[in-house]
């Protein structure tokens, strides 16, 4: 039987299974009922040894429509408020190299330095990295580290962080007091055909480019340039982004199956404890640097949180907390980990060396 014929039914059943889901969440009024629902539904039949399968391109969809969901946020207006939080995005920015630091420190600490049953360095510095978990993956190869274990890392950091703060903001009652509305609310058909060509075409150029994550920094980056310009063609259907949630939740979700569970626990177990360590020291940062920059720090946490660009932002979306803010803090920090990360692993790696030595 050829692999997409196998393939197609499991893919199904995961849609089928992720859609109701998030039906059952939106029904128990859960947050992000469209994200989470599909991520913890996939993740625990995973776990529980059920064969599912997700789509590359429905998540590349899913992508697609979530970059073009956060570009509408930039108006004109946005833009220009946006422009006095340089200091902070700097911040954030050395936010997120310090705690992951320590959470490399705290990883080699609890689970050995290399030799017999430990870990090696790079292993632990790619994993720790606040990064996307493709590209960290793709570092820590290239340096000799276990491509499997960094994986796990981050796929069990995001989960974490994308069910726990949005669970923590609604038992605090957290919702709409840093709300950003899109650029239109109107759904234009032929301005949403030409939004969608548009977008599309940010994603090709990126994709020539090789840039890293080009369906939704693609998306975004020609999105935003339309929306600061004045230019507004369309809304987004609801339907749309709901479905790029559901699609990003499974794709999340996927990552989760029964060899994950049974792989390594010492170290899921440390990665675990570090993730709510991060989660609560950026609480607490947050809370800080909201102070300084004069926004709410539910806003300020969901921008420097140890979670993903997509992640985040959506969240900001849903509970109406900042979108533009949540998301230039994500994507000035991602372009800033991809372009640094490696190069602080050879510092680190030297130091290393020194001190054996």
């Amino acid at each position: 039987m050829p692999p997409w014929l196998e393939r197609g039914p499991r893919i199904g059943l995961t849609l089928l299974l992720a859609l109701a889901a998030a039906l059952v969440f939106q029904w128990l009024r859960a947050p992000l009922p469209w994200m989470i629902g599909p991520l913890l539904a996939s993740a625990a039949c995973g776990m529980a040894g059920l064969r599912l399968a997700a789509s590359v391109r429905l998540r590349n969809i899913g992508l697609w429509m979530i970059g073009v969901a956060l570009g509408l946020y930039f108006t004109p207006a946005v833009v220009s408020l946006l422009l006095p939080l340089a200091p902070a995005l700097l911040a954030g920015i050395a936010w997120a190299f310090l705690i992951g630091y320590t959470f490399y420190r705290f990883l080699l600490r609890t689970n050995g330095g290399g030799g017999r049953g430990g870990i090696e360095r790079s292993t632990a510095f790619f994993a720790a990295a606040i990064g996307g978990a493709s590209e960290m993956a793709l570092l820590a190869e290239r340096h000799g580290g276990q491509v499997d274990r960094v994986a796990a890392a981050h796929s069990l950091r995001v989960l974490l962080v994308v069910v726990l703060i949005p669970f923590g903001y609604q038992a605090a009652g957290i919702h709409g007091i840093d709300a950003a509305a899109p650029a239109l609310q109107e759904v234009r058909p032929l301005g949403l055909a030409l939004l969608l060509a548009v977008s599309a075409g940010g994603i090709a150029v990126l994709a020539l480019l090789r840039a890293p994550n080009p369906w939704v920094l693609g998306a975004l980056a020609a999105t935003m340039v339309l929306t600061a310009a004045g230019v507004e063609l369309s809304a987004l259907p609801k339907a749309a982004s709901n479905a790029g949630q559901l699609f990003i939740g499974i794709a999340l979700g996927s990552r989760f199956t029964a060899e994950f569970a049974r792989a390594a626990p010492r170290w899921l177990a440390a990665v675990a404890v570090g993730t709510l360590a991060m989660i609560l020291a950026s609480a607490g940062f947050a809370w800080l640097l909201a102070q300084l920059v004069g926004l709410h720090p539910a806003t300020v946490l969901l921008g420097t949180s140890p979670g993903g660009i997509a992640e985040m932002s959506i969240t900001a979306k849903v509970l109406q907390l900042g979108v533009p803010v949540v998301t230039v803090f994500h994507v000035t920090r991602y372009v800033a980990v991809l372009t640094l990360t490696a190069p602080l692993w050879r510092l680190e790696r030297g130091r290393a060396t020194a001190r054996a030595d």
